[in-house]
């Protein structure tokens, strides 16, 4: 969060040169079931870039997929965390482009 305001400076400058840039933010690594979990999105969206509604939960698959040098696809298919990244991919596919 409070690097925010930082990266849409960066991304601005960007789009003086590269004027048809897009961005938007995405909630990584949120705290399931908590006050900041659920916070965080209200906060972004004091900011004029679009947050996702998808997000990705932080949880120990990830790191283990890492270690393993696999994708969460690969390691557990059908679990929460796989769903987490397709959707977030879908919601990014549906971006206008």
């Amino acid at each position: 969060m409070w690097a925010a305001q930082e990266v849409i400076a960066l991304i601005n400058e960007a789009k003086i040169y590269k004027e048809n840039i897009k961005s938007v933010f995405v909630v990584n690594r949120k705290i399931a079931n908590t006050a900041i979990g659920r916070d965080v999105c209200d906060a972004l969206a004091t900011y004029s870039t679009d947050v996702l509604h998808s997000t990705v939960t932080q949880r120990v698959i990830f790191a283990e997929s890492v270690a393993a040098g696999k994708a969460v696809f690969k390691l557990e298919p059908h679990s929460s965390d796989a769903k987490e990244i397709s959707a977030l991919v879908d919601e990014i596919l549906e971006l206008p482009s």
